[in-house]
């Protein structure tokens, strides 16, 4: 990058105690439109000594953070759950620019997001203990759910806004602090986020943002102050995370890859299916880690693969926030030469290329976007590249079985077990389905089975490491340690005399 265009673009600061710093390091990375390769920022690796400093921040702001009275912590969520309302379509057009989502799915990523904030909001009656009286004689047993300390949250490229608030507002509204760690591939829009929840009263310390690679990571991973690591990422980054920051004794979560599965039974409508499939399949360029990448076809449902291909073919390739765009830019060349190298594979391994999304026809600025169009493999099978990895791109990978019992069959033997979902108008079916599929997330006709934040995220086997999942009731335990107080108060003329047995007398 030349000095002049160094200057011409806005850096993105780091947010330790409560203020917006430049940082110091010598190591920036662009953040670039993945539709036009317009640079729109830089954003710093952040220094050892930065890191520091905003961990440093979080601990001495958790010690009358913690003491906060639960309300007034609700009272700050119930504010910028109103304030993220309020910047919706300026928060979703950051969004758009800086990962290539269509703007109504931006509007979704915040959204999502928002349904945990206001859950958050909800705080008081979520972090709740429980109580017995009279456990034995004038003894009374109870449990306290207490802040663990300073948490950290390390967050991916596909949700820059989702993902952030599945996190810190959970963890700060327990009475944590929280250090967070944006991806470094679409920032802005999460400091944007960081912003609103300054203004809607999080105090100085409670809140700060590091920005960085590996080495950052590792940082948080390390630190004897952290007590807790929030992770969604790729399988590989998630193991690391998981082992290094588990051998310095923290808790931790990682939410990583996934291969999701979907049945179609012959008896499905097949006009809703088809819609589902080719959504939840090509929606966000396939960047879900709940996309469905697989599709089992069932039977008679096996002769629908040329009316699911021309439904495809409608959908529109083009930037996010053009009007009629159905799939945006991947988020990088790389990200790109990526997918197109296991379409290619797909193809030399016996894969059947039903629909071709490679280089997709575009004019003027576009034509040097990230672009992969909608591409569907018929004909796949376990063994194949395109089968035994997520390819995180628009594709579409339809495998065939005879019964409804082998399609289950080749879903378990799959390691992953984020989601999956079966298409049927038979309840007997989806019963037998949700009984023996090994998945930790299910869709009946919902193709994307991700719960709302009364419930929380499930995934399992493969695609998780950790025993309890972000949002939901599962959260609030991840974020807090139970303190169970065993009790009795004894008159003034009372003596029991010496006990000593373990019993409670």
């Amino acid at each position: 990058m030349t000095a002049s265009l160094a200057h011409a673009v806005p850096t993105i600061p780091l947010l330790i105690n409560g203020e917006f710093v430049e940082s110091r390091t010598t190591h920036w990375r662009d953040v670039v439109n993945p539709a036009t390769q317009q640079v729109l920022a830089r954003v710093p690796m952040a220094t050892p000594d930065e890191v520091a400093a905003a961990i440093a921040s979080a601990q001495a702001a958790f010690k009358t953070w913690k003491k906060t009275p639960i309300g007034a912590r609700a009272r700050v969520f119930l504010k910028y759950q109103q304030l993220i309302r309020e910047n919706m379509k300026s928060l979703a057009a950051t969004l758009t620019a800086e990962q290539g989502k269509t703007l109504a799915d931006a509007e979704g990523d915040v959204f999502r997001g928002l349904e945990v904030v206001e859950h958050a909001a909800n705080i008081g009656s979520l972090q709740m203990g429980e109580r017995a009286h009279n456990v034995a004689g004038g003894v009374d047993t109870y449990t306290l759910l207490q802040p663990l300390g300073v948490c950290a949250g390390i967050t991916p490229f596909n949700f820059p806004a989702m993902i952030p608030l599945w996190m810190f507002p959970m963890a700060i509204a327990t009475g944590n602090t929280f250090v967070l760690k944006p991806s470094e591939q679409d920032p802005m829009v999460t400091m944007e986020l960081v912003r609103l929840a300054l203004q809607a009263g999080i105090p100085a310390g409670v809140l700060n943002v590091v920005h960085g690679g590996e080495d950052v990571v590792n940082a948080l991973c390390d630190h004897p102050d952290i007590k807790a690591v929030s992770f969604v990422g790729s399988t590989k980054v998630g193991t690391h995370v998981y082992h290094r920051a588990s051998a310095s004794g923290k808790r931790v979560q990682c939410m990583m890859g996934a291969k999701n599965h979907a049945i179609v039974l012959p008896d499905a409508h097949k006009e809703q299916t088809l819609n589902a499939l080719a959504g939840a399949s090509f929606g966000a360029a396939g960047q879900r880690c709940m996309a469905v990448s697989v599709a089992i076809l069932v039977g008679e449902a096996r002769g629908w693969v040329p009316e699911l291909v021309a439904k495809a073919r409608t959908l529109k390739v083009g930037a996010g926030d053009a009007a009629g765009t159905d799939v945006g830019p991947v988020i990088s060349c790389a990200a790109r030469e990526r997918v197109e190298g296991l379409i290619e594979r797909g193809i030399a391994e016996g894969a059947r290329l039903e629909l071709d999304g490679r280089k997709p026809a575009l004019d003027g600025v576009l034509r040097e976007g990230n672009f992969v169009g909608p591409t569907i493999f018929s004909g796949v099978k376990p063994g194949m590249s395109i089968y035994e990895q997520e390819i995180f791109g628009p594709v579409l990978c339809i495998a065939e079985a005879e019964t409804m019992d082998e399609a289950i069959a080749m879903i378990n033997a799959n390691p992953n077990g984020n989601g999956t979902a079966i298409f049927t108008q038979s309840g007997a079916a989806a019963r037998k389905f949700e009984e023996e599929i090994d998945v930790g997330q299910v869709g009946i006709n919902v193709p994307i089975p991700v719960p709302v934040p009364l419930f929380s995220f499930t995934g399992s086997r493969a695609s998780k490491l950790g025993d309890l999942g972000p949002y939901g009731k599962q959260v609030i335990m991840f974020y807090t340690q139970t303190k169970t107080i065993t009790a009795r108060w004894f008159d003034d003329d009372v003596s029991t005399g010496v006990n000593t047995t373990i019993s409670l007398k």
